[in-house]
């Protein structure tokens, strides 16, 4: 049972404020709050509601980041087990601006606007406009042109980003440090049903690793654009990695013991965040991540430090 917080801002998360107006999406949460993990059957006969309208709720509440779901198999066919993200949801309505200069540093950093690379085929990077370079040649993910990726997949290795390290400017006593990214797992085609062990590091300290369900073509990705043919990944899950000093966690279920003290944040003048498949991976079915105009969620990796 989850007990993450999630704070909203009406202005930036009109999404999810659209998602908590409606009875049957509340009930749906609190259920799952409540119960655990169901599968949509169950969620219809606790509620007493159609099927076809816990599935359309369920839908929107998963696009919007409320919930998780993934395909189990069942005594027919596969099944949808649900499961809510968080405990509580604040909609706060401070000043967006003071609340930043407070006690939280944002940083967006567009997917390819990595610094570094070494990824092996199938591989490749796609714009909102169209595919960069060649696919599955791992040379193309060092052209110019992949500051406009919006979408990038590699089969295995790693992509490593260069953040600001604001926190260490204002001399700041920094209480945690996040990523929010959509991911999900590569395969040819698309398969649902592919986990794939992704990792995280943090100047160069692993963090955790997170395992995708798999690589999702059943739907158009709510931003993915229509050039993009359905046969490709359409949208990944909104995951966010967290460190503070009781360790490290994703999506509120925790990841590892590393904590804030093992990055040395103030000792650097950049946080360097790394994505990838670890050689050692159990299940390395390769990596997807989404930026802004691909997937379900428009938004670059975004770093957030937590500062008092």
């Amino acid at each position: 049972m989850s007990s993450d917080i999630l704070s909203i801002s009406p202005d930036r998360d009109a999404d999810i404020v659209k998602a908590l107006a409606s009875l049957p999406r509340m009930q749906i949460l609190r259920l799952l709050r409540h119960k655990g993990p169901m599968n949509v059957n169950e969620i219809s006969e606790a509620l007493s509601l159609p099927q076809s309208t816990v599935a359309t709720n369920v839908q929107m509440l998963e696009a919007c980041g409320l919930i998780e779901t993934r395909a189990m198999k069942a005594n027919k066919g596969r099944q949808k087990i649900c499961h809510a993200r968080y405990g509580e949801i604040m909609i706060r309505f401070d000043d967006p601006a003071l609340q930043q200069k407070s006690n939280l540093i944002e940083v967006a950093m567009p997917i390819g606007l990595y610094t570094s690379c070494s990824v092996s085929a199938p591989c490749g990077l796609c714009s909102a406009e169209g595919v960069i370079g060649l696919l599955d040649v791992p040379d193309f993910f060092l052209d110019p042109s992949r500051m406009k990726a919006s979408l990038l997949w590699f089969w295995r290795g790693h992509v490593e980003y260069k953040f600001p390290n604001n926190a260490r400017v204002l001399n700041a006593e920094v209480e945690a440090i996040e990523f929010t990214l959509e991911l999900s797992s590569e395969v040819p085609g698309t398969n649902s049903d592919w986990p794939s062990d992704i990792s995280m590091w943090v100047n160069d300290v692993k963090v955790g690793t997170w395992t995708s369900p798999g690589d999702y073509g059943d739907k158009r990705g709510r931003f993915t654009p229509r050039w993009w043919k359905l046969e490709g990944s359409q949208y990944g899950h909104l995951t966010t990695w967290v460190v503070s000093g009781a360790g490290t966690s994703v999506n509120g279920a925790k990841a590892s013991d590393v904590t804030l003290a093992q990055l040395g944040l103030l000792d650097h003048h950049s946080i360097r965040l790394r994505v990838g498949i670890d050689e050692g991976a159990q299940r390395p079915g390769g990596v997807n991540i989404f930026g802004k105009e691909f997937g379900n969620h428009d938004q670059d990796i975004v770093m957030r430090i937590h500062v008092k």
